[in-house]
């Protein structure tokens, strides 16, 4: 399974792993279709929606 980063795009993340799409939106960030998906990074989506980027880290790593 591909490795996910917080320097990833969001879009990026779910070309490659669409599983964690449910994860996101459990996290509270319900904007994966919007614009901002296709160039915000992980890191940056977090930090926007006041999330910790190493809880929704483990929350992905867990999927694997």
């Amino acid at each position: 399974m591909a490795e996910i980063t917080k320097d990833m795009t969001i879009g990026e993340i779910l070309q490659k792993k669409p599983e964690v799409a449910p994860v996101l939106m459990e996290m509270g960030m319900h904007c994966l279709g919007c614009p901002s998906a296709q160039g915000e990074s992980l890191a940056e989506a977090a930090m926007v929606h006041g999330m910790d980027i190493d809880a929704l880290m483990d929350k992905i790593a867990k999927l694997a």
